[in-house]
């Protein structure tokens, strides 16, 4: 569920004898059923994680390879699938997106071991790369008039914003009355439908200008991220002092050192260092990642702990889960009205500690929690307080770009929530599989119960971990944003949370 910006107009509004295309209402239609697909992805297959696992052998360190190898190509390739689609062709690049999700997630549906489920996942992530940005850039040629623009996008956001939510929900069907692998398997029809549609009612569409690729940067950051992601995993298996654990962090911040200089020397950057430069885009950032750890984390632990512990099933997981979209909806909705008047710092603070105070509800779960009184007004304020973030940090991320930057500025603010998503969930596994081991080393008597009771002592150290992320975005928004009311730009049409 990350949230993004949708530009009313990246360049000039056309002449009001131009024509609108008349099948622009099919096309957003075509449009929004491909990014419903990548969106619902993020969490699908967190409800199905347990029986994946159980099947193919996945241990506790390496499970959350199935979440971050499709985060972490997502957002590491997010900002070179947008400038691909560009100059490519945006209709082109969503149709092979489309068609390589769909292999994708054929080659994960049908995977016979870990490693080949976490390939199939980075495959789905490359393409989802380039299918969303091309989607995205379609729509807004798509749509020209300036009411007809903001009713498209809220439909569009609409459908994504409930991409989460969808997931969680399809996600324990089909893994109750299917089995698992229908997670994946279930994109084939949809992407398929998607390819055919679009040939038929989407234009083609594209960029004119410099169309160099800053290809060095794109890998850079990439295998920065994994390099950092596979060093948490390590430290799961080996601890934090191991030579393997420290070289595998070092070699990605060396990595991402290395991106920083190329973006700083490359004539066509992947990302305009002046972007994230600014005070208010950069916190905007920060503040991204420290929300993607806190949601990534509870929907990973709290669907292991539905099932593994309570004993639900995976519908009753995946319903159990729906009130922080809730909440997500309903704060959001506050919050479009609360920050014209309010601004978007006092938003963003108060959005981080409800959230964190959330998280800090769950610490208080036990192995026969009742849902009502201890899960659920956790979920809500884990959802309200995402809620009141997502609307004033889209705004941010646009506050004072040039036009010319504005696509990515909006795309870094994805791919951040994305990182920060996939960062956090491998080193919130870490510290739960260290909390397992720390605290079973610990008990007098081994045995069925105390492994239960180990696991939910690993989920509520998480738990504060995450709640200690989201209160220091918080701090993050008080300290280092300074954009008022009167900053925030006036040509947002929609935001959406995907």
């Amino acid at each position: 569920m990350t949230a993004t910006v949708i530009e009313a107009a990246p360049g000039k509004e056309p002449a009001p004898a131009v024509e609108p295309f008349p099948k622009r209402w099919l096309a957003l239609a075509v449009l929004a059923l491909a990014q419903l697909m990548v969106v619902l992805d993020a969490t699908v297959v967190n409800i199905a994680l347990p029986q994946a696992q159980a099947e193919l052998g996945i241990t506790d360190a390496n499970r959350q390879w199935v979440l971050t190898a499709y985060t972490l190509a997502f957002g590491g390739l997010l900002l070179l699938g947008g400038r691909i689609a560009d100059y490519w062709g945006r209709r082109r690049a969503f149709v092979l997106g489309a068609i390589g999700f769909a292999v994708a997630s054929a080659i994960g549906g049908l995977a016979q071991s870990g490693e080949m489920l976490f390939a199939a996942r980075a495959l789905q992530g490359v393409f989802g790369a380039l299918l969303a940005p091309a989607g995205l850039a379609l729509l807004t040629g798509l749509f020209t008039e300036a009411k007809e623009r903001a009713k498209a996008f809220a439909v569009y956001g609409a459908i994504a914003g409930g991409g989460a939510a969808i997931g969680l929900v399809l996600g324990g069907v089909l893994t109750q009355y299917a089995d698992w692998r229908w997670c994946l398997l279930v994109n084939i029809p949809i992407a398929l439908i998607a390819v055919f549609a679009a040939l038929a009612v989407v234009p083609e569409s594209r960029a004119h200008g410099d169309t160099k690729y800053d290809v060095p940067g794109a890998v850079t950051a990439t295998l920065g991220l994994v390099s950092l992601v596979y060093g948490f995993t390590q430290a799961a298996d080996k601890g934090w002092s191991d030579s393997a654990t420290l070289s595998f962090i070092a070699g990605g911040l060396v990595l991402l050192a290395a991106f920083v200089i190329i973006e700083l020397r490359s004539r066509n950057p992947l990302l305009p260092m002046r972007i994230i430069l600014d005070r208010n885009r950069g916190g905007a950032y920060l503040f991204s990642m420290m929300v993607g750890i806190g949601l990534m984390g509870a929907f990973l632990f709290l669907a292991l702990y539905f099932q593994i512990v309570l004993q639900y099933t995976p519908l009753e997981s995946g319903l159990a889960m729906l009130p922080v979209t809730a909440g997500v909806f309903i704060a959001a909705g506050l919050a479009t009205q609360l920050a014209v008047k309010f601004g978007p710092k006092p938003l963003m603070v108060a959005g981080g500690l409800i959230a964190a105070s959330g998280m800090l509800y769950l610490t208080q779960i036990g192995l026969d929690t009742a849902f009502v009184t201890h899960v659920l007004p956790a979920e809500l304020l884990l959802g309200l307080g995402l809620g009141f973030s997502f609307v004033p940090l889209s705004s941010l991320a646009l506050v004072g770009v040039p036009e010319h930057d504005a696509g990515a500025a909006s795309a870094t603010l994805n791919a951040t929530q994305q990182i920060g998503g996939s960062l956090g969930v491998a080193l919130l596994s870490t510290i739960a599989t260290t909390a397992v081991t720390s605290w079973s080393a610990k008990q007098a008597v081994q045995g069925p119960m105390i492994q239960f009771q180990a696991l939910v002592h690993s989920y509520q150290v998480v738990f504060a971990w995450g709640a200690g992320f989201l209160a220091l975005g918080a701090v993050i928004a008080a300290f280092i944003i300074k954009a008022t009311k009167d900053d925030l730009p006036t040509d947002v049409a929609a935001v959406h949370m995907g």
